[in-house]
């Protein structure tokens, strides 16, 4: 019996070095794993001592950005500026991503005011506006859907309709397209709703029935049903998708009695019966596509170049963004143009990026990430953009700048759409220049503010380019 015991021993012995011996080669010898001797180099290699075992408790219980404040930039932001566009309202886009909506719109009802000498002022209704958004964007997706039915599901394009039917992103090229389209009402009219403010659900709600037509329809060019039979059915589709968005956002108004109103509130016109339509031509008169160039700085292209970025837009016969790619010097010297002459623009950046949110102030310096991890995480624009690092994720309207001796802006300020109580500064931000230049994408202006050989740049048939580009996000 001990003879066999021993036997058995052995033999259970060699039977688990096999097991073993497998992995151990496997971790040591196949290339592009972690081996354990490359482990162990690891962690000889990591810092040791009191300071880092001080980190190690600190970042257990407390918030990185808290940590990494850099102490040196706290200091009292002027919140006031050598030339600035007439301050309005701070509007607040709470939990739902239009922000391109509501800077849109403060640019519009800034021109407005402006057209008055300050004397009149309008808030438009972003709830009508983002009614029609939505309606819009869905007929985009069910009339792509239609388009590459022929095309198989793990197409490009097929995978662009059906992985975000619907977004509450966006372009100024879609609040013009909107505004000429359906016209405008006053806030007073068709006011916010809860959905709207928080849209994360109905959003989702929407985009499971629009992938379900969106299926139905392929299946109906599959078999070989006419178009007109197609269309009908996609126009009870996009019934369906209205009924859920008034449930949501509120039925959009089509007549409205209106008095605009001076600065303090009272009435300086006699109260008249407006539509949606003749609203906007009475307070914006007409939008015009060729009265603005729209520039954007791309370090990964050629400047100087137009570009159009295909499906960057809200409408399915709408406009998709094209824009002029430009040195940041080049998009600053238009921007200090417009606001010296009192016009508000269009912008849109990568805005959390060192931003403060208790101060709204964005600096380059804000936060020292270097010194905390003791690693340096300094990239180039054109790096950040070309590995998803940085894109243009957020709008805002750009309202005044601070220029030194020479004529060169030394610091911006724009205004935000989360309310009046983000930062000390009653919901603007204020960013210096070279934030601005590493964090800035987008620009709208009006044409008469670009030097003239940008306007004819501006006129160049666009080179296209794809949706599934790293800089192209929808603005939100």
């Amino acid at each position: 019996m001990k003879y066999n015991s021993l036997n058995d021993n052995f033999r259970l012995c060699i039977l688990v070095a096999f097991l073993i011996f497998p992995f151990e080669m496997q971790g040591q010898t196949l290339q592009g794993g972690i081996s354990y001797r490359m482990l162990r180099q690891i962690e000889i290699a990591q810092p040791k001592g009191p300071a880092q075992k001080g980190l190690q408790h600190s970042m257990a219980s407390s918030n990185i950005d808290s940590l990494a404040l850099n102490a040196s930039r706290l200091e009292q932001i002027n919140p006031h500026f050598m030339y600035e566009t007439v301050k309005q309202d701070i509007q607040n886009q709470y939990e739902s991503g239009r922000c391109w909506c509501f800077t849109g719109l403060n640019v519009l009802r800034g021109a407005f005011a402006a057209a008055h000498l300050d004397t009149m002022v309008v808030d438009y209704s972003q709830a009508y506006l983002y009614f029609y958004d939505q309606l819009e964007k869905s007929n985009l997706m069910l009339q792509g859907c239609i388009d590459t039915a022929n095309k198989p599901m793990d197409d490009t394009r097929v995978i662009f309709f059906f992985k975000k039917p619907l977004h509450d992103g966006g372009t100024f090229c879609g609040i013009i397209d909107l505004i000429r389209k359906y016209g405008l009402v006053p806030a007073s009219v068709q006011q916010e709703t809860y959905q709207a403010n928080h849209n994360k659900k109905i959003t989702q709600l929407l985009n499971r029935k629009l992938r379900m037509f969106g299926l139905e329809l392929r299946r109906m060019v599959h078999e070989g049903q006419t178009e007109t039979s197609i269309i009908k059915r996609k126009t009870e589709m996009l019934g369906i998708i209205y009924n859920m968005l008034s449930l949501a956002v509120g039925t959009p108004v089509k007549h409205f009695k209106y008095a605009f109103r001076n600065t303090q509130g009272r009435p300086v016109t006699q109260e008249k019966e407006y539509t949606p339509m003749t609203f906007y031509q009475a307070t914006i008169g007409e939008l015009d596509y060729d009265d603005y160039i729209m520039v954007m700085n791309d370090p990964r292209r050629p400047y100087y170049k137009t570009y159009k970025v295909l499906y960057a837009r809200h409408l399915y016969d709408g406009h998709d963004w094209k824009y002029l790619n430009l040195p940041m010097k080049d998009i600053e010297t238009i921007a200090v143009a417009s606001i010296k002459d009192g016009i508000k623009m269009y912008s849109s950046y990568d805005s959390e990026k060192q931003r403060n949110n208790r101060t709204a102030y964005c600096d380059l310096d804000n936060y020292d990430y270097d010194s905390l991890f003791g690693t340096s995480f300094r990239m180039s624009k054109e790096d950040r953009i070309s590995t998803y690092d940085s894109g243009s994720t957020h709008a805002m309207t750009l309202t005044a700048v601070d220029l030194d001796a020479q004529g060169n802006p030394i610091r911006w300020k724009a205004e935000n759409t989360f309310g009046t109580d983000f930062g000390v500064n009653g919901g603007y931000v204020i960013m210096s220049n070279r934030w601005l230049e590493e964090y800035m994408f987008r620009l709208v202006a009006k044409k008469k503010y670009a030097p003239a050989f940008l306007v004819k740049a501006y006129e160049q048939k666009p080179t296209e380019v794809y949706p599934e580009d790293p800089l192209f996000g929808e603005d939100r």
